[in-house]
C-alpha cells in the first residue's frame, strides 16, 4: 500500500499516519524526518543536503527526490509507505511519479484529509500546552474540565509563538496557492480519495481506512 497524504496544516495527516503505521506496519515517511535522518546518516544525498542547509539555502527537489529514493530502498518500505509532506507542488508530483515508476513502486492512492479552513484556524490557533503536565489541549475543542484541571492546579495554558493567527493564515495561504492544485492532479489520474477529517481521531481513522481500502 503506497500512499501520499495531502491536507492543510492541522488537518490531522500526522495523527492518522501514525495510527496506520502502528496498525499496518507501514513506515510514515515525513520529509522533515527523512531529511534529518539522511543528514545524520551521511548518505550521498544527505551530505549534499547538509552543505546546502549550512549555507542557509533550500534543499532542491532533485536532492529531496534522491533522499526519498534512498529511503524507499530500505527494507521496511518494501511492502508500502505513507508519504507525508512531499509532493507539495505539481512539478514535485510529476517527478515523484517518475521516480516511483523507476523503482517499480507506483503510487496506489493519494488521500486528502479535508477540513473546513475555519476549523483548521481553531485547531491551530487554539492549541495550548499545560505548563505543569505538558499535556496538549485546545481552548476551542478540549473539554472545559481538562482546561480547568491545568489552571486550577496553578498551571498556565501556553501558546506556541508560531500558533498566532497571522502566522497560521500565512501557512494556510501558502498551502492554498502551492499544494491545493495537487488535488486536481491526483483526481484527474484517478488516484484521489477524499476523507472528511472533521470529528474524533477514531471516527476520522475509520473513514481513512475506508478510503484506502476502497481503491
Amino acid at each position: 500500500m503506497r500512499i501520499v497524504l495531502l491536507g492543510a496544516p492541522g488537518s490531522g495527516k500526522g495523527t492518522q499516519a501514525q495510527k496506520l503505521m502502528a496498525e499496518r506496519n507501514l513506515p510514515q515517511i515525513s520529509t522533515g524526518d527523512m531529511l534529518r535522518a539522511a543528514v545524520d546518516a551521511g548518505s550521498r544525498f544527505g551530505q549534499q543536503a547538509k552543505a546546502i542547509m549550512e549555507a542557509g539555502q533550500l534543499v532542491s527537489d532533485d536532492i529531496m527526490l534522491g533522499i526519498i529514493s534512498e529511503r524507499l530502498s530500505e527494507p521496511d518500505a518494501k511492502d508500502g509507505f505513507i508519504l507525508d509532506g512531499f509532493p507539495r507542488t505539481e512539478q514535485q508530483a510529476l517527478d515523484l511519479a517518475d521516480l516511483l515508476d523507476q523503482l517499480d513502486q507506483p503510487l496506489d492512492t493519494a488521500v486528502l484529509m479535508d477540513v473546513d479552513f475555519d476549523i483548521l484556524m481553531k485547531r491551530l490557533t487554539g492549541r495550548r500546552t499545560c505548563s505543569l503536565t505538558g499535556k496538549l489541549l485546545n481552548i476551542y475543542f478540549s473539554p472545559q474540565e481538562e482546561l480547568d484541571e491545568c489552571t486550577n492546579a496553578g498551571g498556565e495554558l501556553v501558546q506556541r509563538e508560531d500558533d498566532n493567527e497571522a502566522t497560521i493564515k500565512s501557512r494556510l495561504d501558502v498551502y492554498r496557492e502551492q499544494t491545493e492544485p495537487l488535488i486536481d492532479y491526483y483526481r484527474k489520474r484517478g488516484k484521489l480519495q477524499v476523507v472528511d477529517a472533521d470529528g474524533t481521531i477514531d471516527d476520522v481513522y475509520a473513514r481513512f481506512l475506508g478510503a484506502i481500502t476502497s481503491n
